[in-house]
């Protein structure tokens, strides 16, 4: 039996509610993550193996641990070559070099403008360089998102095709070879799954919310760990006011009670699955549409995006090609819903391809389309938790529960930092007695040395 840990803020087994999910940051900000997280266990786990999460723990203080328990470490990433994740990188560059087992990383990629200037550098170049050479000890080959960081660590002078290789985003590849896109008629009554990003461009979100009127049958699926928490007891607002974004519990989107967080990926797909069609600036708001089958279009806004989109070939319109006259009704009717399926065969090949030449053990390794898919069966015995609607849609009882709930959660983790505060000053106030001690020690060694100088020139000058 083989023991995989892999980077996870939760299993597909956990039944995480939502005040565990915000306690626990089981979607490690974003519920994006879950879906490509999701496919890994789905692939890897065989009969013959056992898959953990880390629960976001790659403390290096944990290497004798994960090497005595564990036979691999899978770590799966997004846009992990970005600024903002420069500690986690370093700390995960540290973890790794006292590691004694194989370390895979399948799928990483780079955050940079839609329009990105490779040549210019990043100013975490070197942390990437350290991190990647630390992983290519422990693997044959990383796994990466796209074109784009591909070119980014060839300039760093890794190279194509034996360092690394582009498989794209393992969520592409949650239920096999094939696609199977649903070909929907899609009406003014259709039900429509919208998502959207508060960092997309004002062109993108004014269209977002503009197309809203064109179906009204719709939903608002929100991501970010802070929309959970406004979902859930209807504050901190993201901020004051925004006509393009829904940021508080008087946007019209929460007070009609369409708004659903998922907890899990299984809702998710269930949803998607009675959608007629997902639209908006969320590549895994929509690539989850697309794994359920559900026509989607996608409106990508960076470099990361951008060089996923590319590589699946996920229906899309440019964030730049949209104009005030753009409309959603005229997108449906000219866009390519079935692309993503003329590139899945031969990208879904590459991947299997990948985790070959790493040795990594899988479900397809005697069948493209296996017959018992060990993640499935056991998934079939759990009682997943139902997405989080707005708390201006519950009732008085379950508004109660939520308030009593997340005050609680609060309250325990308040409690935690503060021991952990209290922990790190008494720890600072040791190392300082230590130090004070040692100082004192050193002074009267210094004093004493003084001493026997002064006496001995002393003694010298009297001889003369």
């Amino acid at each position: 039996m083989k023991n995989i840990l892999i980077r996870s803020g939760m299993s597909p087994f956990d039944t995480f509610d939502a005040t565990e999910v915000i306690a626990k940051n089981g979607i490690g900000g974003n519920v994006g993550n879950l879906v490509y997280q999701y496919s890994i266990f789905r692939n890897l786990m065989t009969e013959d193996t056992i898959i953990t999460p880390d629960y976001y723990n790659y403390d290096p203080a944990r290497a004798d641990e994960i090497n005595e328990k564990y036979d691999a470490y899978v770590i799966p990433l997004a846009d992990a070559f970005r600024e903002q994740f420069v500690p986690a990188l370093r700390k995960y560059t540290k973890l790794i070099k006292q590691l004694k087992i194989p370390v895979y990383v399948i799928g990483v990629g780079l955050r940079a403008p839609f329009e990105p200037k490779l040549n210019e550098g990043f100013s975490f170049d070197e942390d990437v360089k350290a991190f990647v050479s630390a992983v290519l000890e422990k693997s044959n080959m990383i796994g990466l998102r796209g074109e784009i960081t591909s070119k980014y660590l060839s300039r760093l002078g890794f190279r194509e095709g034996i360092d690394h290789t582009v498989i794209g985003c393992p969520s592409m590849y949650a239920f096999g070879r094939e696609l199977n896109i649903r070909k929907t008629n899609i009406t003014k009554d259709s039900i429509v799954s919208v998502n959207s990003s508060k960092l997309s461009q004002k062109n993108v979100l004014d269209f977002i919310t503009r197309s809203l009127e064109d179906y009204p049958n719709h939903y608002f699926i929100p991501q970010w760990m802070k929309e959970l928490v406004l979902t859930y007891v209807g504050a901190p607002s993201l901020e004051d006011s925004s006509d393009n974004y829904p940021v508080n519990m008087s946007d019209s989107l929460y007070k009609n009670n369409r708004v659903r967080f998922f907890l899990n990926v299984p809702t998710w797909l269930d949803f998607l699955k009675q959608a007629d069609l997902s639209f908006g600036a969320r590549l895994h708001g929509n690539i989850t549409a697309t794994i359920a089958g559900t026509p989607s279009i996608l409106i990508p806004k960076d470099a990361r995006m951008r060089e996923l989109t590319e590589y699946h070939g996920l229906t899309h319109v440019w964030w730049n090609d949209i104009t005030e006259k753009t409309r959603l009704p005229d997108l449906v009717e000219k866009v390519d819903f079935q692309s993503p399926t003329k590139k899945q065969g031969q990208n879904f090949d590459h991947f299997i391809d990948f985790l070959n030449k790493n040795s990594l053990d899988h479900i397809y390794k005697d069948n493209v389309t296996p017959e018992v898919v060990p993640l499935d069966e056991k998934l079939k015995e759990v009682d997943f938790k139902q997405p989080v609607v707005p708390i201006s849609g519950c009732t008085t009882e379950e508004i109660a529960e939520r308030f009593e709930s997340y005050s609680s959660m609060m309250e325990k983790k308040n409690a935690n930092k503060l021991a952990a505060k209290d922990k790190v000053i008494k720890n600072l106030q040791a190392d300082v007695k230590k130090k004070d001690k040692k100082i004192k020690h050193q002074k009267g060694t210094l004093n004493r040395k003084s001493v026997r100088i002064a006496l001995k020139t002393a003694n010298m000058l009297s001889t003369k």
